[in-house]
């Protein structure tokens, strides 16, 4: 078993990419967003843990969450993908789920990948220092 990441260390590496989210501006490192992208995707897959979806933000995380049929191998049924940006946006409250899809930032294959969204935010916004 795997151990639980703590919501702190979380929101710890979200608050280091804060301003970039809020503004846009001052991109943040590769190591600073793979942390934060990282770590919030694994405290979301911790707090709705199964297999039926598989959430991916490349080159960073894939993870699989939400309680179903386990996938094993292959193409999984049920997808969400989206980049780092749009992906911490919406862990952090900025941006739901439903206005990501819309604006086409979301690729969403699988009648149960939305339930992500369940999910979402996984904590509110931080202020930027």
């Amino acid at each position: 078993m795997a151990k639980k990441l703590d919501p702190a260390q979380a929101r710890q590496a979200v608050a280091v990419v804060g301003k970039w989210l809020e503004t846009g501006v001052d991109k943040p490192s590769r190591n600073e967003i793979a942390a934060a992208v990282r770590a919030t995707a694994r405290l979301m897959a911790q707090d709705a843990p199964g297999h039926s979806v598989e959430v991916r933000v490349p080159p960073f995380v894939a993870v699989q969450c939400i309680e179903g049929p386990r996938h094993t191998r292959g193409t999984p049924p049920n997808v969400v993908e989206t980049d780092a940006h749009t992906w911490l946006l919406m862990a952090t409250g900025r941006l739901k789920f439903a206005e990501a899809l819309d604006r086409g930032l979301l690729d969403v294959s699988g009648s149960r990948a939305a339930e992500v969204s369940k999910w979402l935010p996984v904590f509110g916004p931080l202020v930027a220092h």
